[in-house]
């Protein structure tokens, strides 16, 4: 195998990963979009993480009632370097949740589809790419 065709699969797994990364949060957002209920919820802490570069990310956790009076506090997917009054602990929030499975939520104002798109689209653009770099090498050759 010419080492042309094992180098091309770093940018095609690549690209694979941000495109099922992107379309997985992108289809997820859609039917919460669709079936998802509102509720009213509080932020009460964030959870911070750290980038390899020592970036700290807070994560608003946000607590709320389901309709059939479950109690749930759970974590935002998304992190950012910096958190406005609007997410701070104590703000009051709309929570929109599966009824199904609580776990998967968005924050109204906080988790916003523009990560979800980039990783599509630099997914697409990297598997394409790479998919017609290798057609017309096979082609060339």
């Amino acid at each position: 195998m010419h080492p042309v065709w094992l180098f091309s699969l770093i940018p095609l797994t690549v690209g694979a990963g941000f495109l099922a990364f992107g379309v997985s949060g992108l289809r997820r957002a859609e039917v919460l979009r669709r079936t998802g209920v509102t509720a009213r919820g509080r932020i009460v802490r964030h959870d911070t993480s750290r980038s390899d570069e020592g970036t700290r990310f807070h994560h608003p956790v946000a607590a709320w009632t389901t309709q059939d009076g479950r109690e749930c506090t759970h974590a935002s997917r998304f992190g950012r370097d910096k958190v406005g009054p609007r997410f701070g602990v104590g703000a009051s929030v709309v929570v929109l949740y599966d009824p199904a499975k609580p776990t998967r939520f968005i924050i109204q104002g906080w988790d916003t589809p523009a990560v979800d798109k980039l990783f599509t689209a630099v997914g697409a653009v990297l598997t394409a790419g790479t998919v017609v770099g290798v057609l017309v090498l096979a082609v060339t050759l």
